[in-house]
């Protein structure tokens, strides 16, 4: 299994649409950084589906994306903040719940509320 979290400079990046990283966790305990490149917003699904990725950890996140994410069978965990590694533990050990509402809390016009 390999799951991701949103990713900047080892913090959970807090706005999915606009995440540059992901740091990808492999069922093994490999790591790897995976680069957005210039995928965005709804092809971001793609990407991680594309990955394998079967899991996202992030900060805020629209409604939008998150189906997407959900319609490609990837579970979404929004909400989370602080340190990539500790949100990552917290899923492996059971601790964060998908049924968390989506969020995106920034102040600009980002249309992922679509």
């Amino acid at each position: 299994m390999k799951f991701a979290v949103t990713y900047d400079n080892g913090q959970v990046f807090q706005h999915f649409g606009q995440t540059r990283q992901f740091k990808v966790y492999d069922s093994d305990g490999s790591t790897s950084i995976l680069d957005s490149g210039s995928y965005s917003h709804g092809s971001l699904a793609e990407l991680l589906s594309m990955n394998g990725i079967s899991a996202i950890i992030c900060g805020g996140i629209g409604d939008g994306a998150r189906n997407m994410l959900i319609n490609r069978g990837i579970k979404v965990y929004p909400g989370m903040s602080g340190d990539a590694d500790a949100a990552a533990k917290a899923f492996m050990d059971g601790k964060l719940s998908d049924g968390m509402k989506s969020t995106c809390d920034h102040d600009h016009d980002c249309h992922c509320h679509d």
